[in-house]
């Protein structure tokens, strides 16, 4: 299933998530934002050929939790890719600063450790204003965007484990 998309970011085409397990980690803080980022993601994955029942959507409290989350899940081998989605607004501390960059990195180093596509689809952002423009309720958001990457990921690492069998055969 393929559809044609607008951004200049994404691809031309939708990539096809028909067969893949993909689980969403989402924020409860910022909901009015993350929920929304939550809607696109799923929107997303499901135009973009994967069923309702094989993308599993799972809450945390808030981004720093993310990571441990994503890690947990990634590390029992069901999920082809994990969606990572939150909202940090900067504040008048700097705390801004240090949540912004524990997720960033955790997420980073999660992916890496597990071998699990993990796509960063945190908004971090200066303004209530400005994350809403992030997560308008079309293929601008950054929800969609996370997913189609996630599914990118995902059907890189299929590609690459396949020749890596085909070269052992």
């Amino acid at each position: 299933m393929s559809e044609t998309i607008k951004s200049s970011a994404m691809p031309e085409t939708l990539p096809d998530a028909s067969g893949l397990r993909v689980a969403i980690v989402v924020s409860r803080f910022n909901p009015a934002i993350t929920y929304a980022l939550r809607d696109g993601a799923t929107s997303a994955l499901t135009t973009a050929g994967a069923r309702a029942e094989s993308i599993e959507v799972h809450e945390v409290p808030g981004a720093f939790e993310i990571p441990f989350a994503a890690k947990v899940l990634a590390t029992g081998g069901e999920f082809d890719a994990i969606v990572c989605l939150g909202c940090l607004i900067r504040g008048a501390t700097p705390h801004f600063e240090y949540i912004s960059s524990a997720v960033s990195h955790g997420i980073t180093a999660a992916a890496a450790d597990t071998g699990v596509p993990m796509a960063f689809g945190v908004l971090t952002v200066n303004t209530d204003a400005e994350a809403l423009e992030r997560a308008a309720p079309d293929r601008t958001n950054k929800g969609w965007e996370a997913a189609v990457a996630a599914i990118e990921m995902a059907l890189f690492t299929r590609r690459l484990a396949a020749a890596r069998q085909e070269d052992l055969a």
